[in-house]
């Protein structure tokens, strides 16, 4: 497929794993995971880390990549998926970026251009740590009350210049007008950008099956394993969905009732975040899975529009 790199993107629970599984064995594939929680080793239930027999044989790339404790960027994301997919050419296979993490996808579609502009990459990094945690609303009402003519000209879920704009005023103390900001397409290679997602009842339905489904395979016990471990609880990695509710369960801060509630509920409103992020792209190619009879019907039709554009 010459330099053509297939994203498969959408919602958490959505299919996206066996979709790009079944995608890998027919156009030989590997797959480059854009998951910013599955990058973690020894973190699998909490994350949903597709197992060795869901991988299915095919060889899979940033995934149980780090430790908990150690730091690990959107910068680094990139470098290490843009060698992995240049890699995956070379040897004449088919990348496949599959994920729900936004700003991993952002990173791979785009090339951001900031001159000779300054950077903070702690300050960054909270920011989307924040953004993760809190929502883009959130982050972007910060930019309101620090620089409102910028925040006048971007949107609230264009994250990475919202952030962009608050580390050129903190760093300098100047508007974002003041440098030359844009994003532009990546020229590494032509992306074919395919978006999955469910009518909301279904997608609901199966988020709160697999919070349920985690529970029962031992999510808790997950977590007490990786505190006695020795892994602070402050750590960016217990930030994740998953893991700090259940923290909040094992601190007497609530019941495990609780925990399962607040987890399910906050997981749709990820969801829902992811939709909108991957609804930006006016390239994407959505797919609505519930709307085919069955997994075969749906993987034709994908091949058909991969084959279309290729």
């Amino acid at each position: 497929m010459d330099n053509q790199v297939i994203f498969i993107v959408g919602p958490t629970a959505v299919g996206k794993t066996k979709l790009t599984v079944e995608l890998a064995k027919i156009l030989d594939g590997e797959v480059v995971y854009a998951d910013s929680m599955q990058i973690y080793k020894e973190m699998n239930i909490g994350t949903a880390k597709p197992s060795k027999e869901e991988q299915g044989g095919v060889p899979h790339y940033l995934i149980d990549e780090v430790f908990p404790d150690e730091d690990f960027s959107v910068a680094e994301f990139e470098c290490r998926a843009k060698e992995h997919i240049q890699d995956i050419l070379k040897r004449g296979k088919v990348p496949i970026v599959s994920g729900g993490t936004g700003l991993y996808v952002n990173a791979l579609l785009y090339n951001m251009d900031f001159g000779n502009a300054v950077s903070n990459e702690e300050l960054r990094r909270t920011l989307e740590e924040e953004s993760n945690t809190y929502g883009k609303e959130y982050v972007y009402q910060k930019l309101q009350k620090i620089d409102p003519k910028a925040a006048i000209k971007i949107h609230p879920n264009n994250l990475i210049k919202v952030i962009r704009a608050l580390e050129i005023n903190q760093e300098t103390g100047e508007n974002l007008g003041d440098f030359k900001e844009d994003l532009k397409p990546t020229s590494d290679f032509q992306p074919i950008l395919i978006g999955l997602n469910r009518k909301r009842k279904d997608l609901y339905e199966r988020i709160n099956y697999r919070v349920d489904l985690m529970i029962e395979e031992g999510l808790v016990n997950e977590v007490e394993s990786l505190l006695t471990m020795g892994y602070s609880q402050d750590l960016k990695a217990f930030k994740g969905l998953g893991y700090k509710e259940i923290i909040r369960y094992l601190n007497e801060e609530n019941t495990l009732l609780d925990a399962v509630r607040i987890l399910k509920k906050n997981t749709r409103r990820y969801a829902k975040r992811q939709i909108t992020w991957f609804k930006r792209y006016d390239f994407i190619k959505w797919f609505l899975v519930d709307r085919y009879d069955n997994e075969e019907t749906l993987l034709k039709e994908v091949l058909d529009y991969i084959e279309r554009e290729h």
